[in-house]
């Protein structure tokens, strides 16, 4: 395999691209570890170098092209079902609800929109049986205008579902072929049931909610600590008394003013 010319512009493009789109920040110690990384993708696709690719980076109407990018300079964080005990209280929460009633997800930090579809599957198999009703909805925001565009697509590489069931993926999903092969895109009917939307944790927000549950996983980490006390209360106004809420495992209990009770790592109840 050839080795290909890699600019300091190409690299600054690509890592700026990464960090306003992502938030992944890459140094300049990190030129070699990008050019090692995609040299192999570019090549594939048959590109005549980094700038022919930096091109198609930029371009938003290439957002499973991005993706696959920022996977292979990532260590793959981001995938359907990440943390499957959470989505085992939430299946065990939610299935006690009876078909009369709707319930009302946001993902408040949805970046490529896995954790978003992961929930939507989840519910279109209780609706299916009869265990919530049709009524739903999921609420996915983010930050990056630029990774919605992405999630709105719905078009993974199929590393990303490797925690998807078969049958999940027979019912939800459409694998790729051709020129599109190694990639699955979420149907339509999964698709349309998520509404995504640009929004800053870090502001002031009003008009969404009440929710059922929240999901605010692995984004904290991003915050100093007053910033997080401040965020997970304004998140949680949003959130039904006796609703769920879930943050990362890893990222133990955040302090906030909002009285909370622990269910399992990673996941809480909102009290009265």
């Amino acid at each position: 395999m050839s080795t290909l010319p890699f600019s300091d512009r190409e690299f600054r493009a690509i890592a700026d691209l990464m960090y306003e789109a992502a938030g992944l920040a890459f140094n300049d110690s990190k030129k070699s570890l990008i050019h090692s990384r995609l040299t192999p993708r570019i090549q594939k696709l048959g590109l005549s170098g980094f700038a022919e690719y930096v091109r198609i980076l930029q371009d938003e109407t290439q957002g499973a092209e991005f993706q696959m990018a920022v996977d292979l300079l990532t260590t793959n964080e981001t995938y359907f079902f990440r943390e499957p005990k959470h989505y085992e209280l939430l299946q065990q929460e939610l299935a006690a609800y009876g078909p009369g009633k709707t319930v009302n997800v946001w993902s408040a930090a949805a970046s490529f929109g896995d954790e978003a579809y992961s929930t939507a599957m989840l519910l279109f198999d209780l609706q299916t049986r009869g265990q919530i009703g049709s009524g739903w909805s999921i609420l996915a925001t983010d930050i990056s205008h630029r990774v919605l565009l992405a999630a709105k697509e719905g078009i993974y590489p199929e590393d990303r579902l490797r925690a998807v069931t078969p049958e999940r993926l027979r019912r939800y999903c459409l694998r790729g072929e051709g020129p599109s092969q190694g990639q699955v895109m979420v149907q339509e009917k999964v698709r349309q049931k998520v509404s995504f939307g640009q929004l800053n944790l870090c502001k002031p927000f009003e008009g969404i909610g009440p929710f059922d549950v929240v999901f605010l996983r692995n984004v904290l980490i991003y915050f100093d600590p007053p910033t997080k006390t401040d965020v997970v209360d304004r998140v949680l106004a949003t959130l039904k008394p006796g609703g769920l809420f879930f943050l990362g495992t890893a990222e133990g209990r955040v302090p906030c003013k909002t009285p909370i009770a622990p269910v399992i790592p990673g996941a809480y109840r909102k009290l009265p």
